[in-house]
């Protein structure tokens, strides 16, 4: 079973930082792209931030050059650096990752998402 955990989230006043961590866990083969999204309840999940194998990145235009998605390929895990956090940007915050694994004794090449972190701004 593959797993992505999700942590970093909580509460910061307009303007302020946080840095989430997704962290991919089970038998994994291959970690192909990764990224986080965001959902607000009653709107639609929007793609954050992504980041493929070679380190290629993408971002939506709301967060860049206020955001930084990284990755640790040795530690199957990705990071999300929030400078200049805004109160619409409150949400919770979702890992997605394209992985290779094995299921009923064969290669496997699905999506995976994580529970989800909070993200609260507010003063």
């Amino acid at each position: 079973q593959v797993q992505l955990v999700e942590s970093g989230g909580g509460t910061v006043q307009p303007g302020g930082s946080l840095r989430l961590s997704c962290a991919a866990s089970g038998l994994i083969l291959h970690v192909y792209t990764m990224a986080w999204y965001r959902q607000d309840p009653g709107k639609q999940r929007e793609l954050v931030a992504s980041i493929t194998s070679d380190n290629s990145t993408n971002y939506a235009d709301s967060v860049k050059g206020r955001f930084t998605i990284s990755r640790d390929n040795a530690k199957n895990t990705i990071y999300l650096q929030m400078n200049g956090l805004k109160p619409e940007e409150t949400a919770s915050y979702y890992c997605n990752a394209e992985i290779m694994t094995i299921k009923s004794l064969r290669t496997a090449r699905d999506y995976y998402w994580g529970q989800g972190t909070q993200v609260n701004v507010s003063a």
